[in-house]
């Protein structure tokens, strides 16, 4: 070979070298986040999910990427954005809620899917077994009817007198539909009549509380669900106002609501990290049982007791997690 043309073969393979090199890089891994209301009312539970994979090494734009869609309280989207998270090749999609998880699930029976939270996953058609979930599917779940039933029998602990109980929840949720019947029997054994408020946007709030005043109901129980819990503040506001006892999740009591039962809801998001980390590794997440949460929080805020001038049973202060003075 004459030595121009050697000169010229040696430079052209050296040209090649780093078009080869970029190549075998591998490709970030994408999650597709499902969210349901926005980004500012979700911010902390996201910084949890965020923890969770910064523990098990994932950083952020240097070796993992997210992607984030936001139905902005509007269940409606969910199907639209979870199609556009599809169409993007997500590795992982991560949501929560009944929603967001349905709307997943029937957009898509090949990218995994982690549910960070749902509050009865068998009895809402998420999974029909927690042991062996299948499918493209799985997460952590909490079993909300006897939670509810729960909250109900401390508002009557706290006000022996109680027989009215408001509740507030959105009925765009599916979720109720298997709650309402399982804890009706529990409203009946407590002498307790139920009466539903149903609130979709921050929007609907007053008018809501200003629908309780009208039927004088004298309790509140408030249901996990993704428009409340991103609304915490303003309900447990509004409760206070209307001089309404109330019962919610343990953010709910801190935020000034008067007691609360419930699991840490940042707590399951940064564990949504273990499954999304299992799933990226080769796991199948039809393989990967769905976890029970089996911690709950009792929390009573004596302020907000003193302020509607209640009296806590000294039991109940006994057997609390937390007592806000």
């Amino acid at each position: 070979m004459r030595r121009r043309e050697f000169i010229k073969a040696i430079a052209g393979s050296a040209a090649a070298w780093p078009l080869a090199a970029s190549a075998q890089q591998p490709t970030m891994p994408i999650i597709g986040f499902l969210g349901a209301l926005s980004a500012s009312d979700w911010a902390t539970r996201v910084e949890a999910l965020r923890a969770g994979l910064r523990d098990l090494g994932y950083v952020e734009g240097k070796n993992i990427a997210i992607e984030f869609r936001w139905a902005e309280g509007n269940y409606d989207r969910l199907p639209t954005l979870v199609a556009d998270l599809v169409r993007l090749k997500v590795n992982v999609i991560v949501t929560h809620g009944t929603p967001g998880t349905l709307a997943a699930k029937q957009a898509t029976t090949t990218i995994p899917i982690v549910f960070a939270v749902v509050g009865d996953a068998v009895g809402s058609g998420v999974v029909s077994n927690l042991a062996r979930p299948g499918g493209n599917l799985t997460g952590s779940t909490f079993f909300q009817p006897e939670l509810i039933g729960k909250r109900l029998e401390l508002l009557k602990e706290t006000m022996p007198d109680l027989t009215d109980v408001g509740i507030l929840l959105n009925t765009a949720n599916p979720m109720n539909d298997p709650i309402l019947p399982q804890i009706t029997p529990i409203a009946q054994s407590l002498k307790l009549e139920l009466h539903q408020f149903d609130v979709r946007a921050r929007a609907e709030f007053e008018d809501a509380f200003a629908a309780m005043a009208a039927k004088r109901i004298r309790g509140l129980l408030v249901f996990d669900e993704a428009v409340l819990l991103g609304n915490t503040s303003v309900v447990a506001a509004l409760a206070l106002k209307q001089h309404l006892p109330s019962c919610g999740w343990p953010e709910f009591a801190m935020a000034g609501g008067l007691l609360a039962y419930g699991v840490n809801f940042s707590d399951m998001f940064r564990r949504a990290a273990t499954f999304v980390d299992k799933i990226l590794k080769g796991a199948k997440p039809g393989d990967l049982p769905v976890e029970r949460s089996t911690k709950f929080e009792t929390i009573v805020n004596l302020k907000t007791a003193k302020a509607l001038g209640l009296v806590v049973p000294y039991n109940l202060l006994a057997r609390a997690d937390e007592v806000i003075e």
